[in-house]
């Protein structure tokens, strides 16, 4: 019994041809990036078994979580505050144990004020550049790239005349872990 070998030049035919993009919408970059961070922390909430609000109007705070759990003290369900930012001048996986970001003095001393009866935090995306990079789907996953990050600022001073940059750990890498984590230290009557 003979196999056919398959016709190089049929087998380069039959591929599917390069997908070219449509055009994009003429909706700001910013703005987009705006949406891509919230898709991305919607993802980490519904991991972590959080509920989400959004505060109408926002006084400088994007959203609330919510995390109902036996272990925690201070009551059954705890909230946190969450600030969005996201950047693409920055690369993905900083070097180093933290990298530099720069927030308007009027958001940081919202997100400083200490103490509170609800904490907050702050949430830095760092996106690629090239809208086309992104989100990468396949038949077994959806990629958001490239990651946030999560700070806590209470009592972080001012030192900018109308801008302070703080300091972002790259060890906070903001997941359903670390955010199932931040409420169970919240939980237990302590800072995120």
């Amino acid at each position: 019994m003979a196999l056919a070998q398959p016709d190089p030049a049929a087998s380069a035919s039959s591929l599917l041809p390069e997908r070219i993009a449509p055009p994009r919408g003429s909706l700001a970059t910013t703005a987009c990036m705006e949406t891509l961070q919230v898709g991305y922390l919607h993802a980490v909430a519904a991991a972590a078994g959080c509920s989400l609000a959004q505060p109408f109007p926002d006084h400088g705070i994007d959203w609330h979580l919510s995390h109902s759990a036996r272990g925690h003290t201070v009551d059954d369900e705890v909230t946190i505050k969450v600030q969005l930012k996201a950047t693409y001048q920055l690369a993905p996986r900083p070097p180093g144990p933290t990298f530099s970001f720069t927030l308007d003095n009027d958001h940081l001393i919202k997100l400083a004020r200490t103490p509170v009866s609800v904490h907050k935090i702050l949430v830095v995306m760092i996106v690629p550049r090239a809208r086309d990079d992104w989100v990468r789907a396949s038949h077994d996953r959806l990629a958001l790239r490239h990651c946030c990050y999560w700070t806590n600022l209470a009592g972080h001073p001012v030192t900018g005349s109308r801008r302070t940059t703080v300091r972002i750990p790259t060890s906070r890498v903001f997941d359903d872990r670390a955010l199932c984590e931040i409420m169970a230290r919240v939980g237990a009557g302590g800072r995120p």
